[in-house]
This record gives C-alpha cells, sequence and structure tokens, in this order.
C-alpha cells in the first residue's frame, strides 16, 4: 500500500446514478468517509438512500459514477465481493431465510459462528438458540442477527440502512453503544436514520440526498436539524404540528374491541383492553414482551391459549385471517414485505381487498375499483412513477401501499404494527393525520409504535405492556416519553410499592 492509498478515505463514492427505465433512483450522489466516523445518510423517502447503499455494498450497479476503497477504483460487482472489501452493510429488510434455522443462515454467509453469538449477547439478545427457526422470530430480532451476522465479520466500514427503526428503547440504546464503539475502535459507519437524536448522538457529518442527489455535508452541531430538513425537503418543514391534538372518545358504552385476560404463546400472558369508536389506541412495549402476539391474535394470524375477543359486545374466535378481516379488523404487519406483493404494481396491491369480495359486489365493477384505488392513492399522496412493480418503490411509500389497501376497502378496526419505520418525518406526519381522520370518521386503530414520541403525536390514549400484561394506561396528554419509558420497564408505582 502506498502513502497516498494510507492516507485515502476508506470509501469515496462521486457521481453515482441509477436508472430503472424511466425512473430515475439515483442521479448524483457522493459520499465519503474516513477511518473511524460515523456518518449520517440523510434524505426524505425516494431521495436515493437505499440504492446508494445498495451500488455501494454490491447488491445492484449503478449506471455512472466511480467508487474509489482506500484510493483505489473499485467495481464492486456483488455483495460478497463488497464483504472482501470491508464493506458490509445491514439493510432495511431482513437478509435472512425465513424457512431455515439460525445456523443455516449463518452457514449459507460463511459466518463465523463464536464471534456471532458474542455480538449477539453484546447487543442484548437473550436465549437465542441456533437450532430456532429464522421464521419464528420476531422482526427485532431478526434486525439485531443480522448486525451481529455483519459485526462478526468485522468489516472496515458497515452500512445500517434504518438500523433502529424496528427496536425497542433497550435494543436501540444498546445498537448506539455498539455503534459508537465500532468508531473509537477504528472502524466506519454509514448510518441511515430519520431519527435525528440518534443521528445528534452519535454521527460526526451528514450527508444530505435530495431527489438521487447529494446537496449538503455538514458537520453535526447544535441547530442543525432544521438544516437537514430544509436541504432533505428543498424547502422549510411544512407546519403540519409534530402533536396532534387527541380527543379521547370513549362515550359508548359498549367498546368497538374488548379483549379481556389474552394469552397467547409464551410471551402474552394476560392483557385486558378496550378500543372505542373513534379512537386512536397506543401499545407501548419493549423487545419480547407480547405486542407481537397481541396484533396476531386480533389479526387471525394465531390462536390464544386464553382468554376472550369481543367486538361490539359479541365473542368472535378467529381461525385465520380472513376471519378477523370478515370481522372488520385489518391488520399492517411491521415487515412490508409480509403485507405487499411486491413483483404486482401499486394499483393491484391497493386492490387485493377489493378482488376478494366478489360475493358482495358481484362481478367484479371496473370503473368502481379503479375510483377506490385512486382515491387511496391520493388521499396518501404514493409516489406512483413506478407502476409496475411494488418493490421499486421507496419503504415510505410501500408502507402507504400497505395502509391504502385498506382504506380503498373500507376500514372499521386498522391494526397497525410500527407503521412509521424507517420513513421520514414528512412521510410521518401524512400517515399521522391520516390516522386522526380515520378516527374523526368512526373507525378505530390500535397502533404499536417502538417510537415513543409517536403516542402523543397521533394516539387518544396507550396500553403500556410489561412481561404480557398491562402494566399502565396513560391518556396521551400525559405520554410523555419518560413517563412511557419507565412504564416500559415495569418501573410504575404498583410495581414499585413494597410487597
Amino acid at each position: 500500500m502506498t502513502q497516498d492509498q494510507a492516507n485515502a478515505p476508506l470509501l469515496d463514492a462521486r457521481g453515482v446514478s441509477k436508472r430503472y427505465g424511466a425512473v430515475v433512483a439515483l442521479k448524483d450522489a457522493s459520499l465519503t468517509i474516513k477511518r473511524g466516523e460515523i456518518v449520517a445518510l440523510m434524505g426524505a423517502n425516494g431521495a436515493g438512500k437505499s440504492t446508494f447503499v445498495k451500488i455501494l455494498t454490491g447488491a445492484i450497479k449503478n449506471d455512472e459514477g466511480h467508487i474509489r476503497i482506500r484510493g483505489v477504483d473499485h467495481i464492486v460487482g456483488s455483495p460478497a465481493e463488497a464483504r472482501r472489501s470491508g464493506l458490509v452493510p445491514v439493510y432495511q429488510e431482513p437478509s435472512l431465510i425465513p424457512d431455515l434455522s439460525v445456523a443455516d443462515n449463518l452457514r449459507l454467509g460463511d459466518t463465523p459462528v463464536e464471534p456471532f453469538l458474542h455480538w449477539v449477547s453484546e447487543l442484548g439478545i437473550e436465549g437465542l438458540h441456533l437450532e430456532d427457526m429464522i421464521g419464528d422470530l420476531p422482526l427485532a430480532t431478526l434486525r439485531i442477527l443480522d448486525l451481529a451476522r455483519a459485526l462478526a465479520s468485522e468489516p472496515d466500514v458497515l452500512l445500517l440502512d434504518e438500523m433502529t427503526a424496528a427496536l425497542p428503547t433497550d435494543l436501540v440504546e444498546r445498537v448506539l453503544k455498539t455503534v459508537r464503539a465500532q468508531a473509537d475502535a477504528g472502524q466506519s459507519v454509514i448510518y441511515i436514520s430519520h431519527r435525528f437524536s440518534e443521528i445528534a448522538e452519535i454521527c460526526d457529518r451528514a450527508t444530505v440526498l435530495r431527489d438521487g442527489v447529494t446537496v449538503a455535508d455538514l458537520p453535526i452541531e447544535e441547530g442543525v436539524e432544521e438544516r437537514v430538513v430544509e436541504l432533505m425537503l428543498g424547502a422549510a418543514l411544512d407546519s403540519s404540528p409534530t402533536h396532534i391534538t387527541t380527543r379521547a372518545k370513549t362515550t359508548d358504552a359498549i367498546p368497538r374491541v374488548r379483549v379481556e385476560n389474552l394469552a397467547a404463546g409464551t410471551k402474552l400472558a394476560d392483557v385486558s383492553l378496550d378500543l372505542h369508536k373513534g379512537e386512536v389506541l397506543g401499545v407501548v412495549a419493549l423487545e419480547g414482551q407480547g405486542q407481537d402476539e397481541l396484533f396476531e391474535v386480533l389479526a387471525g394470524m394465531k390462536k390464544p391459549s386464553g382468554g376472550t375477543i369481543e367486538l361490539n359486545g359479541t365473542p368472535h374466535t378467529f381461525n385465520h385471517p380472513a376471519d378477523a378481516i370478515a370481522a372488520g379488523l385489518t391488520f399492517v404487519p411491521g415487515d412490508r414485505a409480509d403485507g405487499l406483493l411486491m413483483q404486482r404494481s401499486v394499483h393491484e396491491n391497493i386492490a387485493v381487498p377489493l378482488l376478494a369480495r366478489p360475493r358482495k359486489w358481484g362481478a367484479i365493477r371496473m370503473r368502481e375499483e379503479a375510483r377506490r384505488v385512486k382515491q387511496a392513492i391520493d388521499r396518501l399522496q404514493i409516489d406512483t412513477r413506478a407502476q409496475g412493480e411494488v418493490r421499486r418503490l421507496s419503504g415510505g411509500n410501500q408502507q402507504k401501499v400497505t395502509i391504502g389497501r385498506w382504506i380503498a376497502s373500507g376500514v372499521d378496526v386498522l391494526l397497525l404494527f410500527d407503521p412509521t419505520r424507517g420513513i421520514d418525518v414528512r412521510t410521518k406526519r401524512q400517515i399521522y393525520l391520516l390516522v386522526r381522520e380515520l378516527a374523526e370518521q368512526g373507525a378505530s386503530v390500535l397502533f404499536y409504535t417502538s417510537e415513543l414520541s409517536e403516542i402523543p403525536a397521533a394516539c387518544d390514549r396507550a396500553v403500556v405492556i410489561f412481561n404480557g400484561r398491562v402494566v399502565d394506561v396513560i391518556d396521551a396528554a400525559d405520554a410523555d416519553e419518560q413517563t412511557l419509558l419507565r412504564a416500559a420497564y415495569g418501573l410504575t408505582e404498583k410495581q414499585e410499592e413494597p410487597a
């Protein structure tokens, strides 16, 4: 290695572009990172961040531009080649095969077992067994496993795409501590996140993309947030409120949904809650406290081992997701890939529930279907430039499609599981406003979020689950992050009373 190469940036990408037919994913993206730096890659959904990372790590090929690693031009032809060069990604969606065990996935990726298990423990996951099936593990655990697998390969540059978006607060703290430690040890990190608090805590600089173009590279310092938002959006932040005025609507004598003593699997032990017409009820919980099982039972995906579910005062049992949908409960999963037909168009994805109701409609009424789909697209401002395949859309637009299908078909009870995971501030606000609008129109929304600040932004009340049980019910007006976090850790006054 020459002296110039030794002093060169670990990674220097210039003028990178990528097209998909008529859709321009990247126009002129550039990024430089030196040893020991953490650089935030920021931009609104659709700005090209994920495409840029996939080009840097060999998952897709760029059309133009060059990439230099330690001062030497590289054509990164595959993820394996990128790893050999020291560039290791953790993508926004899990890259593990669900039908295989943890051990099988490690073998496929040639990941050393002992370092992997070390990082799993360091990152806060307990009780994992190598024979566990990936498909049986919750999304948050899968994200940590992806990170542990990347760290086990000892990368020079770690690329994290919305790493904390599906994680509860306790695991987020572990990840941030680990990322900072990696940089202190001389590794570099490209960090994609829409959480400004995390950017301010661990990052040194921010590279900002807008419409596929790098528009700024600036140091992280006090007051940079507003400047970054302006750069991301091309204008000052709109006037949509961060915290939306909420009103608890609990005047109906019989709740629309009543859950009593619900239990399922090993984590949901005894949950009771009421969800009223026109109400947005938040669910707060750390990783593995039973929130996944609660939503799966209500969505008809898992059978309870105890307890009851009542809809408008009538007991219901769901043996299949179709039973829940027929009863008026519709589910938007935390993993967008589980809720979308990735190879199909925006129109087809939104129209799925409409096509599933031929008995009600008789013959499929194409004009009515087209009207409803267009109405949902317009209402959610879905980017339809990539009409050919939903997988071409940004994460935020994909999430809008998962919600849009139920807007088009009509909704009584909407089960939203971390719906704003990994999406930008503008899209988040659109979803907050949509949720409030649906409640105003009489819908009921059960809203789990891994971001505690979203509870006062979108909800009327929040139930806090700890060890599979509801430990507190908090009005949104009183739901500051400290109060919610204490309850999520089981530190309510009731928990602290002496025996």
